[in-house]
């Protein structure tokens, strides 16, 4: 993959400034100031401040050209969830529909769910409910995911190919659905970089191979097609060749079953003009000069895609008898294919289009419509999130009703999903089905361009094997709605037996979660009437046993969870070296190391958490039977005893120089630009004032920065800070701070 730049607050102020007026481009440097102020301090796990992420979402929809308030909220997307600032801070500088944008982007960091899956599944169902008020949401969104898949080498190889994984189930289908090509081919190949890395760079380096070879077909084809368009008298056309993306021709192989040198068509010739007629006048200019390959043309400007896509794509055999994909569209046609929904977005001569957007725009695209019905039709957010991949994001086919208008559907689906999604009288009246003309079966596959009708009665009810019949989710629950109805009683008496058996097997005590004086809290946590409506919807399915039993134990968890960390904060507090030295208040002898403030003859501890030296501030920590734990005065692991004042005693060293025989143990990390030989001048640095170097371990990152962490044994801290200060005067080392665990 090409390298990115990597952005910096200047250039996305020249980027805005670009197209922007004054006034706007001020408020989105303000956005900038106000942002940097907020993260300030704050690193990423590579190491980088954290600033830097926000500036490169800024930049990609500068780029895109979005306007000022999608502009603000990239540089403002993390601030609720990872700083003091809340949505009232940003709705007062920036107005309302920044404040919505951030909040529809953040995640759901404070609620808890006993499933990493469930609150997987809940970020993302109200990201995409935002994404239908307001769709610049997820342009901020994929904005962000972008940078993040740029980012990705510096976690660890799990959560490489989770993210990835993510991104091409969930944001690269959702910036395809959008029209917004330019990131979903970045996210697509990125993604293929970690979850099949073998693949990607085999595929890459077959196209560096056969790169001249592609490039002098498409030379030739490009001075073909100009000559053909020479003659034709258009004016301001333009033809070029592009490389296909990684992903799509690993796709293609493993669809097609190909090995990389069976794959001709790597590379496409587009040709963009001013209008419609001219890109059919191109197209039998192109069809005259090369033949078609049969069954490989296809009409986008007749029959647009959902996203709005718009280009006529041809294969033809070109130059040398090689099979050659041309694409021809209007400028503006491009446009749209490149950015999609983001270009009715764009801001121009200082204004933008959001209103009329949101209003017009927003109901043309049928994943926003999809969205909200699945949003109606779903049990939970997993069942949510199920048939948003399954329904939305699958291939697509377009079948046309006896009236000519056209319908989209999954890929697989048949006509009673059609019937459903045209309204749920038409698929709960269903009685049979036409295709073409013909009598077919309910269980029929429809294909791309089939006529199909749909034959109803009044009197016609749903039947339950309907069930196994249809593909969409969407129909599957409005048929199990309907059943619903009918058995409210049985559900309720099951549904009360799930939750019951759930909530005892976590341990709770249903009776008590239930009681009369809990209900309305309840009822408000679920959004239900009455715990009959809870107890019915979990009975028939509607919603998992799983979320509501986690919703209603919501309050006698997060009790649990408080008491754990506190036991388990105690039990780190404990932890110990196994340097243990007996000590009395006052003693003589220059062997004693620490004076504990008023008690005689206690075990002391060193805490291994923040590896205290002579010389530290330290504070001890009373233990049960071990005596006393010492830690350094601001050791993350005792904050909180020490705020509440639990079991904390004064302590000090009885020599802060330490007694030049005893070695202390202390860790620190050293940040620093990779090059040749660094490891081994700080190391060499290190043994110039220590022989106990006892742990080294480092790792780089993709922006060429080494991360080391080292644990050295010293007599006190100025021999600790003489390291640090040496270790500092290394060329090209930025940052060397001391460590907890």
């Amino acid at each position: 993959m090409a390298e990115v730049k990597i952005l910096t607050a200047t250039d996305v102020h020249d980027l805005v400034a670009d197209y922007m007026n004054e006034e706007h481009v001020a408020i989105v440097d303000q956005a900038f100031e106000f942002a940097s102020l907020l993260h300030q301090g704050q690193q990423r796990k590579s190491g980088e401040p954290y600033i830097i992420h926000p500036i490169q979402v800024a930049g990609i929809l500068a780029e895109l050209h979005m306007d000022p308030d999608t502009v603000i909220s990239g540089y403002l997307h993390d601030v609720v969830e990872d700083t003091k600032a809340t949505l009232g801070d940003i709705e007062t500088l920036f107005g309302k529909d920044v404040a919505a944008i951030v909040d529809g982007v953040s995640k759901l960091s404070k609620i808890k769910y006993k499933s990493s899956k469930e609150q997987l599944a809940e970020n993302h169902r109200k990201l995409l409910l935002a994404m239908s008020h307001d769709i610049r949401v997820i342009i901020v969104k994929l904005a962000d995911r972008l940078h993040n898949m740029r980012t990705l080498g510096a976690l660890p190889p799990e959560k490489q190919k989770r993210i990835a994984s993510e991104t091409l189930e969930i944001y690269a289908p959702l910036a395809d659905r959008l029209g917004i090509m330019t990131i979903k081919w970045e996210l697509e190949d990125t993604a293929l970089r970690y979850l099949n890395p073998e693949a990607y760079h085999e595929i890459a380096k077959s196209m560096q191979m056969r790169r001249q070879e592609r490039l002098d077909v498409v030379e030739q084809a490009v001075e073909e097609i100009q000559k053909a368009i020479t003659e034709l008298h258009i004016e301001h056309a333009e033809v070029y060749g592009r490389p296909k993306h990684i992903y799509s021709i690993y796709r293609k192989m493993v669809d097609k079953k190909k090995a990389f040198d069976e794959i001709y068509d790597l590379l496409a010739i587009r040709v963009m003009v001013n209008s419609i007629p001219e890109t059919y006048a191109v197209l039998g200019a192109i069809h005259a000069h090369w033949t078609p390959m049969p069954g490989r043309f296809k009409d986008y400007i007749a029959l647009p895609k959902a996203n709005g896509y718009q280009s006529l794509h041809t294969s033809v055999i070109g130059p040398g008898g090689r099979p050659l994909e041309v694409q021809i569209r209007t400028y503006a046609m491009h446009e749209v294919a490149e950015f999609g929904v983001a270009a009715h977005w764009a801001y121009k001569e200082g204004n933008f289009v959001g209103a009329d957007v949101q209003n017009a725009d927003q109901q043309k695209l049928n994943v926003i419509q999809g969205i909200l019905d699945l949003q109606n039709d779903a049990r939970d957010a997993d069942d949510f999130m199920e048939s948003v991949k399954g329904d939305l994001f699958t291939d697509r086919v377009y079948a046309f009703t006896p009236m000519g208008d056209v319908i989209e559907l999954a890929k697989g689906a048949g006509p009673l999903d059609m019937a459903y999604s045209i309204h749920t009288n038409v698929g709960s009246h269903t009685t049979g089905a036409k295709a073409n003309g013909r009598i077919v079966s309910l269980d029929y596959q429809i294909r791309t361009g089939d006529i199909i009708e749909i034959i109803t009665s009044q009197s016609a009810k749903p039947n339950r094997d309907w069930l196994n019949i249809v593909s969409t989710r969407r129909a599957r629950n409005k048929i199990r709605q309907y059943f619903r109805k009918l058995d409210k009683e049985e559900n309720i008496e099951a549904g009360k037996k799930l939750l019951n058996e759930y909530l005892s097997a976590a341990g709770y005590d249903p009776e008590e979660i239930f009681a009369e004086e809990h209900e309305a809290r309840i009822l408000e946590k679920t959004h239900f009437i009455a715990l009959d409506d809870l107890y019915a919807s979990v009975g028939f399915g509607d919603f998992s046993v799983q979320m509501i039993g986690n919703k209603v134990s919501e309050d006698q968890r997060q009790a649990l969870e408080e008491q754990r960390a506190e036991e388990e904060q105690r039990a780190v507090l404990e932890e110990h070296q196994t340097l243990d030295i007996e000590t009395k208040k006052k003693k003589s002898s220059g062997s004693d190391k620490i004076v504990i403030q008023g008690v005689d003859n206690v075990l002391v501890r060193l805490g291994r958490c923040c590896t205290p030296v002579p010389g530290d501030d330290v504070v001890g920590y009373v233990t049960k039977g071990r005596g006393v734990s010492v830690h350094r005065r601001g050791c993350p692991n005792l904050l909180a005893a020490e705020n509440q004042g639990q079991r904390i005693v004064e302590v000090g060293w009885e020599s802060p120089a330490g007694d030049n025989k005893t070695e202390y143990d202390a860790d620190f990390a050293v940040n620093a630009t990779n090059r040749n030989k660094i490891l081994n001048e700080i190391i060499r640095t290190v043994n110039n004032s220590t022989r106990a170097l006892n742990l080294v371990n480092g790792r780089t990152d993709h922006n060429g920065n080494v991360h080391i962490s080292m644990t050295v044994g010293v007599k006190n801290l100025e021999q600790l800070e003489h390291i640090i200060d040496s270790i500092k005067n290394v060329k090209d080392v930025y940052e060397v701070v001391r460590t907890y665990k």
